[in-house]
C-alpha cells in the first residue's frame, strides 16, 4: 500500500516538517510514503481553490482513493480512523491524502474523495494539520498491529 500526502504550500517556519518527515520515515518501514508539497496558486479566492485542485488532481492516481482533508469533514477517532485504513489496506488500494491551501479545497478535490475527514472542528494551521494527520496515519497503523505507541 502506497501513502501519498499531498499538500498546498511549504513550512516556512521549519517548526511542523521535522514531525512529518520523522513519521513519514515510521511509516515507511511498512508502506511506500510519498510527501508532496504543491505550489500555492498566485490568484486569490475561488480562482486559487480551482487552480490549486487541478494540481492536487494531477498528482492522484487511478489507483488512490482520495481522501480531503477539511474542517467540514467527518470526525473519527483513532480507532475509527485505524480500522478505515485497515479496509484500505485490505482493499489492495493505495491511499492520497490531501491538505489545500489557503483558501480551502476545491469542490472538485471535495466531490472526487471517498472520504472528507477533519481533524478537529477547530481550524488548524495547514501545516500543523499535516503533522497531525501523518501521526495519526502512524498511529492508526500502530492499532491495526497492536502495537504500544498508540496509548502513548
Amino acid at each position: 500500500m502506497k501513502l501519498t500526502f499531498l499538500s498546498v504550500g511549504k513550512d516556512r517556519s521549519g517548526l511542523f516538517s521535522p514531525g512529518v518527515d520523522e513519521y513519514a520515515t515510521r511509516l515507511s518501514h511498512t508502506h511506500k510514503v510519498s510527501v508532496l508539497e504543491l505550489p500555492e496558486s498566485r490568484a486569490s479566492g475561488e480562482r486559487a481553490k480551482e487552480e490549486e485542485g487541478q494540481s492536487i488532481l494531477k498528482k492522484v492516481g487511478q489507483r488512490d482513493v482520495l481522501v480531503a482533508l477539511d474542517e467540514r469533514g467527518k470526525q473519527l477517532g483513532s480507532v475509527d480512523f485505524a480500522k478505515w485504513l485497515g479496509r484500505q489496506q485490505d482493499s489492495g488500494k493505495d491511499v492520497a491524502f490531501v491538505i489545500g491551501g489557503d483558501e480551502g479545497l476545491s469542490e472538485a478535490v471535495r466531490e472526487k474523495a471517498s472520504l472528507v475527514l477533519s481533524l478537529s472542528a477547530m481550524t488548524l494551521p495547514h501545516r500543523l494539520a499535516r503533522l497531525m494527520l501523518v501521526e495519526q496515519v502512524y498511529r492508526g497503523f500502530s492499532i491495526l498491529r497492536g502495537e504500544p505507541y498508540h496509548k502513548a
